[in-house]
């Protein structure tokens, strides 16, 4: 994995073409990079997502952000009572009571 500017690229090497090359993932928006060795592929890295982020700047578009801490479930009712009671109990709201058991 690599990590720039809150993306984060996932990276494969092919063994045949003797390259890296890697996607930012947790986008819609396809972001892909390659390198012959590791520095190349570091800076074809950063270079792709400032691209893309120049690119939305001159669109006057917000550039896609991964995994932006909105989380939508669904359960069932009586899980969501349960759990907002629990919430009530403790004294927190229920967004910190969900994220302190996925936390542990």
């Amino acid at each position: 994995m690599m990590k720039y500017k809150g993306y984060l690229g996932e990276v494969e090497y092919d063994y045949d073409a003797k390259i890296f090359h890697g996607e930012v993932i947790g986008l819609k928006d396809v972001i892909t990079f390659q390198g012959k060795n590791v520095t190349e592929l570091e800076r074809a890295f950063k270079d792709s997502i400032n691209d893309y982020l120049e690119w939305c700047h001159e669109r006057g578009e917000q550039p896609e952000k991964t995994y932006s801490g909105n989380l939508h479930i669904r359960m069932k009712p009586s899980l969501h009572a349960h759990l907002a009671l629990e919430a009530v109990k403790e004294n927190i709201s229920l967004n910190e009571l969900i994220t302190k058991k996925l936390r542990d």
